[in-house]
């Protein structure tokens, strides 16, 4: 809980919020959502002057490259690793979603954008039962239910005949492949993590994503502006700011909250997509993304319930 903090003015006692009594692992998850909405935002504004998605993707990973090289050299360790063909795999698995979330990010509302990345729980349950051989949880199979449900509403309209509220279905498209793209990333860096530093694994992300990005831009490089070429830098710097949130996070607070906290990025996304780009979420928008969200939730906290209840019986 928020503690209040009572400042005088004039004659009346003002209530306000004290930083230092917000818990710190919830101060690194606003941090992380508010990277990544922030990121999303960038992306979608320059995308607006002109600037293709693979060159988004390539100033985004020329960043991370510099700084993600930085951290592995201050750590003192090889920036190569062991298992090198499941880290370039891991590296072009992981340049393909992003590829296909910043594409839904141009193409789609940004709250719209940053809910359909949420469906990812969807693909990593389903991997985990084919790759790793785990089992699935009943709360896993009511997020599943949930999220597909949720899917079905947000993109209805798209499949009747309320065009002014529809959403193009390409793009959803695209964004649900870019989730399936983070969830298959997911699985691999779980399985890397057994012999792998985490910044090595960083690495290697956009040592593979800028070269792709580079050949796919091809003939359609666009000089950018001053201003343009701060944005991108902006894009990766966000996205850095992002991943050391969510990564501080999970060291100061239970993984399951850290995860059920990070759903405000949706809240940050709509709000930046209201303020800067006009965007106001619909009636579809809401309910669908309600019922994403709460699957979603009940796969972080169901499992503890679940055993809860069965320690009192």
């Amino acid at each position: 809980m928020l503690a209040l903090i009572f400042c005088k003015v004039g004659n009346v006692m003002m209530p306000h919020l004290s930083l230092s009594q917000v818990p710190i692992g919830l101060r690194f998850i606003l941090l992380s959502a508010m990277g990544f909405a922030f990121m999303s935002a960038c992306v979608k504004y320059v995308s607006q002057y002109g600037i293709p998605v693979f060159e988004i993707v390539a100033a985004r990973a020329l960043v991370s490259l510099v700084i993600s090289y930085m951290d592995v050299k201050r750590k003192g360790i090889s920036i190569w690793g062991h298992n090198k063909p499941l880290l370039f795999a891991r590296g072009a698995v992981g340049s393909a979603a992003l590829m296909c979330v910043y594409y839904s990010i141009t193409t789609l509302p940004l709250a719209e954008a940053t809910i359909l990345q949420y469906v990812h729980p969807v693909f990593t349950a389903l991997l985990g039962l084919l790759v790793l051989k785990e089992t699935i949880q009943r709360s896993t199979m009511l997020c599943i239910a949930l999220c597909l449900v949720g899917l079905f509403v947000m993109v209805q309209p798209t499949m009747s005949s309320h065009v002014g509220e529809a959403l193009p279905l390409f793009s959803v498209m695209i964004a649900l492949l870019g989730a399936l793209g983070s969830s298959i990333a997911y699985v691999i860096v779980r399985k890397l993590s057994q012999t792998e530093d985490s910044s090595v694994i960083i690495f290697y992300f956009p040592l593979v994503a800028f070269p792709i990005s580079m050949i796919l831009i091809w003939d359609e490089f666009v000089w950018p502006s001053l201003f343009m070429v701060v944005m991108l830098i902006l894009v990766g710097i966000f996205t850095q700011v992002g991943q050391y949130g969510l990564t501080k996070a999970m060291q100061t607070q239970a993984a399951g909250s850290a995860s059920a906290y990070s759903y405000i990025q949706i809240v940050f996304s709509a709000l930046l997509g209201v303020w800067v780009f006009n965007e106001i979420p619909s009636l579809w928008t809401y309910v669908g993304g309600g019922l994403i969200v709460t699957g979603a939730l009940i796969n972080v906290f169901g499992p503890k319930l679940l055993f809860k209840r069965r320690d009192q019986v």
